[in-house]
Order: structure tokens, then sequence, then C-alpha cells
């Protein structure tokens, strides 16, 4: 996921707005690409920057045991957008947020944040105000850009249209995620394992796994003594790495000891 901030002088707004700055979502990728580079020429009266989250990223705080959701992940992400602005030079007097979750709440949170600043959230703020819509464009680039050049870690060979655009109404993302799973080891990096859709597709074609938290806790527990560990009985249980996911990352089985 990539969240994204564009900030310019106030007086410069109906500049931005005859730039054609609009909400990236109501225009077609060329289009918010070509908006993209008009923002690029004007660098004396307009910044911006991105926050990129990765999948695993997203994942691991959603699905930890004290989960973080996407709505506080968005939050954080426009926090530190707006304190780089700020330590990067820009005198931010006014701050313009889509909001995520009630606005008003939001909006509390972040005037709490940033005192000194006037701060408005607002539901359709991408389609109302053009900084915003600026922001969402730049962000949407990136993510776009992102997605399709992609480098799997896990030495998938296809290019960055077989995949398609990760999202849900893609049927060419749902075919990928279909096709590219590992009934132990899931997906591969570029798919966000917390997401519902792929969440489905783990469930129908995935391993069912036990956890040690999902035992009942009024069973005796075995505790292993830390040398059967190390006994040569147990060496020869160990699981031989023929899998894939250990071949690819070039994992060995340790023999010795430092």
């Amino acid at each position: 996921m990539v969240y994204g901030i564009c900030y310019c002088p106030l007086a410069y707004e109906s500049e931005l707005k005859a730039l054609g700055a609009v909400d990236s979502k109501s225009i077609d990728e060329k289009k918010r690409e070509e908006m993209f580079e008009k923002l690029c020429k004007h660098p004396d009266q307009i910044g911006w920057s991105v926050e990129v989250i990765s999948p695993t990223t997203i994942s691991n705080d959603m699905l930890r045991r004290s989960k973080i959701s996407l709505n506080e992940l968005s939050h954080n992400a426009a926090i530190q957008l707006v304190q780089r602005a700020i330590e990067d030079g820009a005198n931010i007097k006014e701050v313009y947020v889509d909001t995520v979750g009630p606005p008003e709440k939001y909006q509390d949170k972040l005037s709490k944040i940033f005192p000194d600043i006037k701060v408005t959230v607002a539901k359709k703020a991408d389609a109302t105000y053009p900084i915003v819509s600026a922001a969402s464009i730049c962000a949407k680039v990136c993510r776009d850009k992102a997605v399709h050049h992609w480098k799997f870690k896990e030495n998938v060979q296809m290019n960055g249209d077989a995949w398609g655009s990760g999202y849900p109404a893609d049927p060419v993302t749902k075919k990928f995620l279909q096709e590219n799973i590992d009934s132990i080891f899931g997906f591969p990096q570029l798919v966000r394992f917390s997401w519902s859709t792929a969440d489905k597709i783990i469930e129908e074609k995935c391993v069912t796994v036990e956890w040690s938290d999902d035992e009942d806790e009024g069973a005796p527990k075995k505790v292993a003594k830390i040398q059967s560990f190390f006994s040569s009985s147990n060496a020869a249980k160990q699981p031989q790495l023929g899998h894939k996911f250990f071949t690819e990352r070039k994992l060995k089985r340790a023999t010795d000891l430092f």
C-alpha cells in the first residue's frame, strides 16, 4: 500500500487545479501518469512524498497477537508524511486529509499531534481539495509502478502483466492468486496474506494448521529438555530441506554450534 502527500504554497491552489489535479480514481492510468509528470515539472512550487508499506509488513501487523488495523497503519503513514515534510523544510500551515474511519475522530487525533497546523479531515477529500487529489495521483502512480515492476524473491518467472493490478475485481489478479499458491507457505511476498481475497484461497487450498494456542488450556503440556534438541536421535528426525522455500533461499541445516 502506498500513501502520498503533496504540498504547495496556499496561493498556488488555483494553479494546481488548473493543472488538472483530480481524484486519481476518476482517471485512467495514462491520465494519472500525465498528471504526475506535470506535478514534477513544478519543483519550486509543488513537493510530494510517498510512504510505501510492503505486503509483508501489513500482513505481519494485521495478523500478530496485538493486531494493528489498516486504519491505524493509514493514520501512522499520514503522520509520518506530514512530519517528513516539516523536517524537509516545508512551512506547513494547513493539512487536508482524506478520511480513514470517522473524520471527526481522525481530525482530532491529527490536531493534537500537530497543534500549530489547521487540520481538515473529510470524506472524499481527494475529490474535493486539489492538493489531496494531487497526493492521491502521486501515491497511485507509485503504487502501480511498484506492482508492475515487482521482483519476486521466490524466483517466479513472469512479467508485470501476469498478475494484473492487484485489486480483487481484476480477473487477472484472481487467476494469479489461484495459480501461484503453495499449500504450505502460501503466496509469494507480493501478496498480502491478511487480504480477504487471499485469505479465502488460503482456506481452500492450504493445509490446516493447528497452533499451540488452540490447544485445550487444561491439558498437561509436555516440555522437552534442552539437551534433547542436540542429541543424535533428534538430529536424525530433522526435516530435509528439499522444499523450494528452503532451496530458493539457499538455506542449509546447521551442523556446528559456535
